[in-house]
């Protein structure tokens, strides 16, 4: 086969879908604007508190614009760490070696467990809460996360500790403190 002819076979080989986890305005793969948007919303509240006390309104609007820019772009970062497409081929390739698996249930049953470890761990790395911290949190979210899940949280609680452990081991340091 020609250099050309590998070229566009390629090109057409690589399918463009939500796998890449693209941007929806630009199209670009690894958007996070979950991550974006919590580390915008705290980042702005906390700059405009500090700008009340040093410069009044004035000084809080733009306290606001400053830590939400701020905040947003910690939060992006913190998101990026955690790379889910890389995370559902991991889940999808080994989830039947995992002794807690149980045959009567499939990949689609216990994806939306491992997503919720895995986007979790993005979301609170950094604030020192443990997995046993946010675990009631999960549990409550959980027949609203669960899509199509045959799971009840009791089977898929050990799907979402497992894929927040690993990326927690995949990143430098024990974020949460909890030796795992």
């Amino acid at each position: 086969m020609k250099d050309r002819e590998m070229k566009e076979k390629r090109v057409v080989d690589t399918p463009r879908t939500a796998d890449a986890n693209r941007d929806p305005i630009t199209g670009a793969p690894g958007a996070h604007p979950v991550g974006t948007g919590v580390g915008a919303a705290g980042g702005g509240a906390t700059g405009a508190a500090i700008g009340a006390a040093v410069g009044g309104p004035v000084g809080a609007a733009v306290g606001l614009a400053a830590g939400a820019v701020a905040g947003g772009l910690a939060g992006k970062g913190a998101a990026e760490a955690v790379n889910p497409t890389v995370e559902d081929a991991y889940w999808r390739d080994n989830y039947v070696s995992q002794p807690w698996v149980e045959r009567t249930y499939t990949y689609d049953d216990y994806q939306p467990a491992f997503r919720s470890g895995y986007e979790s761990y993005s979301r609170y790395r950094g604030t020192g809460k443990t997995y046993n911290e946010i675990e009631p949190e999960l549990r409550q979210n959980w027949e609203r996360t669960r899509g199509r899940s045959r799971l009840d949280w009791e089977r898929a609680k050990s799907a979402s500790r497992a894929a927040w452990d690993r990326v927690e081991r995949a990143l430098p340091g024990d974020a949460d403190g909890d030796g795992r």
